[in-house]
């Protein structure tokens, strides 16, 4: 994840021709982050924040919104919801690292694992948005796969922004 953020700004700069989606402001209600997602991976909006999957299912993308209160809910709902898709994680292949961008502070926790298709990467990051706010972004890619949307990947993490006033 870490090597994704790094190449994002760069990535962005390449990607004039990619179609974008208006840029999604979540929860609708009271934002507190922002992201633009290329409309096709089918943005939507959930209950507790936004997800997206790559046109051919091999990237999938989630970031939902915690506070204080909700951080060890919110996280074990995004291990069930890997867990409940197939995606088992190899516990020894953990790396993690830490980050900045966008003046967001950043937590990754990477690994490799399985699922319905094979090898799969796995990632778990925790970025804080504003005070007392959490984004806990799960993603899942198909290995041999997913390094199609290294462009459409790059663009999409860089933009994610807390959510202007």
């Amino acid at each position: 994840m870490k090597k994704i953020i790094a190449a994002a700004a760069f990535a962005t700069m390449l990607l004039p021709s990619v179609s974008f989606a208006e840029t999604m402001r979540f929860p609708s209600d009271a934002p507190v982050a922002e992201i633009t997602i290329p409309d096709s991976w089918s943005p939507e909006e959930t209950e507790t924040g936004i997800q997206a999957t790559s046109e051919d299912e091999a990237i999938y993308l989630s970031i939902d919104i915690a506070d204080e209160t909700t951080t060890d809910k919110v996280i074990e709902d995004a291990i069930a919801f890997l867990d409940d898709n197939g995606v088992t994680v190899d516990p020894a292949t953990q790396k993690q690292s830490e980050d900045t961008f966008n003046g967001m502070k950043m937590s990754n926790f990477d690994w490799s694992g399985t699922d319905k298709d094979g090898p799969a990467s796995i990632g778990l990051s925790l970025v804080s948005p504003k005070r007392g706010k959490l984004l806990v972004i799960t993603y899942w890619g198909t290995k041999g796969e997913q390094e199609k949307h290294a462009e459409e990947l790059l663009a999409l993490i860089s933009s994610l922004k807390p959510a202007s006033k």
